[in-house]
């Protein structure tokens, strides 16, 4: 678990090091680099949920005040996640021969449907937020559960997986 915030906090402190070198010559961060931020971050949301879920499954084993912290990652990682999609990241080309670590798999939806984007991140961090305070296991899974169908529709809509 500490590794996983120790890599996350040097690799946000790369990517700002090398981002305000490159913002300082053209006022906006290169959009590869905020494609990749961002894509950090949700491997970052992703990891944190594979713990849960790991601890949720039917051989695992629930530690609720290790779960609430992962969900508390959650949460607030799912409050910048949308303002990592400034308009010149909207990079989507179908078809495209894409890298997988540096290109974007956003829909263009993103942008054409941006408040209701914003507002499904809002209430994903909100539910995880929610279950970050669960006061027992059966409120903790309810929220995850939620969560979950909160990811997979916001992916559904915003998400591009050719």
């Amino acid at each position: 678990m500490t590794i996983l915030l120790f890599r996350l906090i040097a690799a946000a402190s790369v990517l700002a090091a090398m981002s305000t070198a490159l913002a300082q010559d053209s006022g906006l961060a290169p959009a590869k680099d905020t494609i990749f931020a961002r894509k950090i971050l949700m491997g970052s949301i992703d990891a944190n949920m594979d713990e849960i879920e790991t601890m949720l499954a039917p051989e695992g084993r629930l530690d609720l005040a290790e779960g609430a912290h992962h969900a508390d990652m959650i949460s607030v990682m799912l409050m910048a996640f949308p303002h990592m999609f400034p308009s010149a990241t909207n990079q989507w080309t179908a078809g495209a021969d894409r890298d997988a670590a540096l290109d974007t798999y956003a829909a263009p939806e993103v942008w054409t449907q941006f408040a209701d984007f914003y507002k499904q991140a809002g209430a994903a961090s909100q539910i995880a937020f929610e279950a970050s305070r669960a006061s027992n296991e059966a409120l903790f899974r309810t929220r995850i559960t939620a969560l979950r169908a909160a990811c997979n529709g916001c992916h559904a809509v915003y998400q591009k997986t050719d």
